[in-house]
């Protein structure tokens, strides 16, 4: 495409071979390496850089200082040719870093409409879902999977391989080292299962018959008794609803584990101190959720 359908400062550097749709705009001293693919309609603010590898759909925002597509923080990466992979209307804020995959031919992907605030880190060989959440300094280590609108707090770690389920909500300053299911709350140093993200599940439209087979769900798991497989035949044998199903399945396929629950004597305590435990984490708590 001719390069006069975008805007490029005349101070950027464009690498060789770089595919550019149209209606770009490139600011003052952004770099894009050799081989980048850009779709339409993407802002490159300043000194963003966007490294080889890199393939961009439309309509998404590289805001100043972020770096997209490096080479892996990983002592195994010698250089082999790998990919980022980024869908449409992103927005990744100032000094963000994304990494490439870092096996030969691998990628690290990110869907669409996410919103990835400043200072915030992907490694490499992670998988993020659409309409994610990750404040200032959230830090994400290599093969994570986050899927769709999960919010990850302000300076919350991960460890490697873990998953974050749809819905899911992670406190600030929390520290995970297991998989965190759809629809949880979670927080903590570890991070523990604290209530259902219950305002999240009404924001995204999921009716009320819904959400109360996914609190029942939480119970079965978390405040029953039972353990998880006793729980999960339970669950699977009284709801029906898809959220629930995709529930099941991803506790089922985790590799990890899931993350505990709050212990019973700190729903106590709070109980008595006439405190919330977030089971709910609503405005009020009712048993109409």
């Amino acid at each position: 495409m001719p390069a006069m359908k975008n805007e490029i400062h005349p101070t950027a550097i464009i690498g060789k071979s770089v595919d550019l749709g149209r209606d770009n705009q490139i600011g003052p001293h952004a770099i894009i390496e050799d081989g980048v693919k850009l779709g339409s309609g993407n802002k490159i603010l300043a000194n963003a850089y966007v490294s080889s590898g890199t393939e961009l759909g439309d309509g998404n925002e590289i805001h100043m200082g972020a770096i997209v597509g490096h080479a892996p923080q990983d002592l195994a990466y010698k250089g082999a040719k790998t990919f980022t992979k980024i869908g449409n209307h992103n927005v990744i804020r100032e000094y963000v870093t994304i990494h490439r995959g870092t096996k030969e031919g691998s990628s690290t992907i990110i869907g669409n409409h996410n919103f990835i605030m400043a200072n915030a880190h992907i490694a490499h060989n992670c998988v993020i879902g659409n309409r994610v959440i990750m404040v200032n300094l959230a830090s994400l280590t290599g093969h994570c999977v986050v899927e769709d609108m999960a919010f990850l707090s302000g300076m919350t770690g991960f460890h490697q391989f873990t998953k974050i389920g749809t819905l899911a909500m992670v406190s600030a300053l929390s520290a995970i080292n297991k998989d965190i299911p759809p629809y949880m709350i979670c927080g903590g140093r570890p991070g523990v299962i604290q209530g259902i993200n219950v305002v999240g599940l009404r924001r995204a439209g999921i009716s009320q018959a819904v959400r109360t087979e996914i609190k029942e769900s939480y119970r079965l798991l978390y405040r029953s008794g039972l353990n998880v497989e006793q729980a999960l035949k339970e669950i699977e044998k009284n709801f029906k609803s898809k959220e629930v199903a995709h529930l099941i399945e991803f506790i089922r396929t985790s590799k990890r584990g899931i993350c505990a629950g709050q212990s019973e004597s700190i729903d106590t305590l709070l109980s008595k101190k006439g405190g919330s435990s977030g089971i709910l984490q609503d405005e009020e708590e009712s048993e109409d959720i």
